[in-house]
């Protein structure tokens, strides 16, 4: 066979490979599996709401990107109905889940593996105040909810509003006092849906790129091992150690945990 006929089939073949090597990467990615698994959450909690809400009630709006004062929020779904608005988180995980409503940073724990993920009564917090302020509304007629999705389980007494799964769907049925008439209920999804940043790659990116950057910012804080606080830069005034700084527990008195000595 021509050396050169040689060549172009193997450059030919080259050209088929490269993309399969790509896509075998992207798939292994921590950003892939995270992005996956994010996307499975969010359509099991669109079906528990297909299924359990009422449509003619309960009007959906899903993957919402606001504007804000430093960039942009996602929300997963937005509830409209005549009982207010309903502001769902979805948390797509396995394992044991330990949290309180005031710690910034909450456990998951698989076997003897633990790790951390930001209070998603927090993050959540960011969702509604936007919502609120994009729609001009008072803070009373939205409500939050957190809806875990996946082989978790709570390991801590949790607040009303977190839920697994169907558990999600009772609490938004629980709220019955009307609150909007139909005119209402109308104006509230045209205001949303007109406010919103057109679903895309491109509005995806660049959210994530905000995030990261917050990420980024937030790197160097120190969180408290015992209560998920924020460590706080202290000098010791008394003893041995007076003059010495350390960090110390921002919710002290009531956590005296100490992370370790400032070099």
């Amino acid at each position: 066979m021509d050396l050169s006929i040689y060549l172009n089939m193997m450059i030919s073949a080259a050209w088929y490979l490269i993309p399969i090597f790509i896509f075998a990467i992207v798939i292994k990615s921590a950003w892939f599996k995270g992005f996956f698994k994010g996307m499975v959450g969010e359509w099991q909690v669109n079906l528990l709401i297909k299924f359990f809400l009422n449509k003619n009630d309960y009007h959906l709006i899903k993957n919402v990107t606001l504007p804000t004062d430093d960039g942009t929020t996602q929300i997963d779904h937005i509830i409209v109905s005549k009982y207010g608005i309903f502001v769902v988180e979805t948390k797509n995980m396995k394992g044991w889940i330990f949290g309180g409503e005031n710690q910034k940073q909450w456990t998951q724990q698989i076997f003897k593996h633990k790790s951390k993920f930001q209070n998603p009564l927090h993050q959540n917090y960011k969702h509604v105040k936007t919502l609120e302020s994009c729609l001009r509304i008072k803070s009373d007629t939205l409500f939050s909810v957190i809806i875990f999705i996946g082989d978790s389980t709570f390991k801590t007494q949790m607040p009303e509003n977190v839920r697994f799964a169907r558990g999600g769907i009772e609490y938004i049925k629980s709220k019955t006092d009307a609150i909007f008439n139909g005119d209402e209920v109308a104006n509230i999804i045209e205001q949303v849906e007109s406010g919103r940043f057109e679903r895309g790659f491109k509005t995806n990116r660049q959210h994530i790129k905000h995030v990261r950057d917050i990420v980024e910012d937030k790197a160097d804080i120190k969180s408290c091992t015992k209560c998920g606080s924020d460590m706080v830069m202290r000098k010791a005034t008394k003893g041995k150690s007076a003059g010495n700084e350390f960090w110390g527990c921002s919710a002290f008195p009531n956590c005296r945990n100490i992370l370790n000595k400032a070099p």
